[in-house]
């Protein structure tokens, strides 16, 4: 497949165009030098876009880097420094760079937030917290109570470890809202929504005292660690419906 018809694979489920207010310029934000003949052969993943990510792919024999953070967050930038080392990675060697971001925290069920209510097994799944008029998370039900201590362990892969634990609410959870990444400042849906808990990636100061005053358990599962699902959810369905060869690129920041 070339750039432009993975581009329109990519598009056929992901909706991107359902995400307009999102400013992260989703889509191919760096072409190949034939977009329209060059056939991809494989498919580097990773969370985010960067010098090390462009490398790690180009030296892995891929053809195009597929990330949820994209270099483009909605105003321009001049290309030096830092700019300029993450965009010469990708131009000196002829790598393609597709990002999708709101679109994949949201999408059902390739998405990190559906990706996370999967591994929880979460039942009676329902569309949970608007981001800019769009509803980009998921809500549902446990199959049986969970402490925050075992909640936290279930969402995490095994050698993982929360960020931050805030154990204000319940000591026996039953319903869970989930929002990858950097929604901490969405509580207050959850709260509004009478959540047991609440999975995000990061926790904030600002947070805290509001947490506790809700009565509310939140967990900070880690804004890398909450985003490495939606492209590994993307990459295996790429590479089972098309043959592509692909490779998850692992550069997690801690954090």
């Amino acid at each position: 497949m070339t750039l432009c018809e993975l581009d329109n694979y990519f598009r056929g489920f992901l909706k991107i165009e359902d995400y307009a207010t999102d400013p992260s310029r989703n889509g191919i934000q760096i072409q190949n030098s034939a977009p329209d003949k060059k056939q991809i052969k494989k498919v580097a993943f990773a969370v985010d876009a960067c010098e090390a990510t462009a490398l790690a792919a180009v030296e892995n024999g891929a053809d195009l880097l597929f990330v949820h953070h994209g270099l483009f967050w909605g105003d321009c930038e001049v290309i030096t420094g830092s700019v300029y080392a993450r965009y010469s990675a990708f131009l000196k060697n002829d790598l393609a760079l597709y990002a999708c971001h709101i679109p994949l925290d949201a999408n059902n069920p390739y998405g990190n937030n559906y990706g996370l209510a999967a591994r929880l097994e979460l039942k009676n799944l329902k569309p949970f917290g608007e981001w800019r008029s769009s509803v980009i998370g998921v809500k549902g039900e446990l199959d049986a109570v969970l402490s925050i201590e075992q909640l936290a362990e279930k969402v995490l892969k095994p050698g993982e470890k929360p960020l931050a634990i805030l154990p204000f609410g319940k000591k026996e959870i039953k319903t869970v809202g989930i929002i990858s990444g950097g929604a901490a400042g969405d509580v207050n849906q959850a709260v509004s929504c009478n959540l047991d808990a609440y999975i995000t990636g990061e926790v904030n100061h600002e947070i805290y005292h509001y947490v506790r005053e809700s009565k509310i358990n939140v967990i900070g599962a880690g804004h890398y660690q909450t985003e490495t699902i939606g492209v590994n959810l993307v990459r295996a369905k790429l590479e089972k419906e098309t043959g592509i060869e692909t490779i998850f690129i692992d550069i997690p920041t801690g954090l």
